[in-house]
């Protein structure tokens, strides 16, 4: 897997608006660009934010990502959860789980950053 390389792009789009132009004008050559798998190029295109948190792209990204396109915050919330019903714990990065962690603990932790924000 190439976490790295995911978020990576991730920061770029976030960041510069010269890059999403390029994405949305020449999104493979953009892709190409970085060495990703698969799975994590689908992940990207489509966008499958349950699947990119699953893969272990960082919050922060992931959110400002969901916002670029157009995902409403309680809509990145669930995908995220359904992200692991369907494709389970997260694999890598800071959020991987030690052991299953679930939905329950991942609930638990949503409701912790409801209360903060």
């Amino acid at each position: 897997m190439s976490l790295y390389q995911v978020q990576k792009l991730i920061y770029q789009l976030n960041r510069d608006p010269r890059t999403r132009e390029r994405y949305a004008a020449e999104r493979d050559a953009v892709l190409a660009e970085h060495e990703l798998t698969d799975e994590e190029r689908r992940a990207l295109v489509e966008p499958d934010i349950g699947l990119l948190y699953v893969l272990g792209v960082n919050g922060q990204l992931l959110m400002h990502f969901a916002a670029l396109h157009k995902i409403e915050w309680n809509a990145y919330l669930e995908a995220m959860r359904q992200g692991l019903v369907r494709h389970g714990p997260v694999r890598e990065g800071v959020y991987a789980a030690t052991g299953y962690e679930g939905v329950e603990a991942h609930d638990a932790r949503l409701k912790r950053e409801r209360e903060i924000h």
